[in-house]
């Protein structure tokens, strides 16, 4: 259950015509997804199977399968575009999507503004870079929603960039990119 009290839904959206960044993302975009959890008193990523980002509902089961003592994160990168992160603690699910204007294109982006029970972004939200959801998914582990804000809404950043400030931020940047060079490689 979401924060919300809401249930993941069974069925992912398809991805038909999903746009790709190039030739090493599969066919939902995902450039990359990480695991982070604590186990023994110290951070640990590691890379999440590909397919593990195809839904939001994957991601999440995926999440709960990690040995986390309070526990785990996951941070996607897809399509070099826009990023979800995800913290599962017991059956509390938080959600974050760095740009709402994902979700014309993006079926993972889709699913977590269904499942926020926020709209398509349609019109005048269209033009600028917006987060939805949780904005304080960290705070409780040093980074505050405002932070958080500006770090989506800066243009000059990839979302691997974003996603490695947080977790630097949140005290597993070395691990972090440790995990995506292992899924790269």
């Amino acid at each position: 259950m979401s924060r919300a009290g809401k249930p993941l839904s069974s069925a992912a959206a398809p991805c038909h015509d999903a746009p790709m960044a190039d030739s090493q993302v599969d066919e939902t975009g995902t450039d990359f997804a990480v695991a982070a959890y604590r186990e023994e008193g110290q951070w640990v990523a590691a890379p999440l199977p590909v397919r593990a980002a195809d839904s939001l509902q994957t991601l999440v089961h995926a999440l709960r399968q990690q040995p986390g003592e309070a526990g785990s994160i996951g941070l996607v990168s897809v399509a070099e575009d826009f990023f979800v992160a995800v913290r599962v603690l017991g059956e509390e699910e938080r959600l974050l999507l760095s740009d709402v204007t994902a979700a014309q294109d993006w079926p993972i982006a889709r699913e977590v503004l269904d499942h926020l029970d926020l709209p398509m972004p349609e019109g005048e939200d269209l033009e600028e870079v917006q987060p939805a959801g949780d904005l304080a998914i960290f705070e409780d582990l040093g980074l505050p929603p405002m932070e958080v804000v500006a770090l989506c809404e800066d243009l000059e950043l990839y979302p691997d960039e974003v996603l490695g400030s947080i977790a630097t931020r949140l005290g597993f940047g070395v691990e972090f990119e440790q995990a995506v060079d292992q899924e790269a490689g």
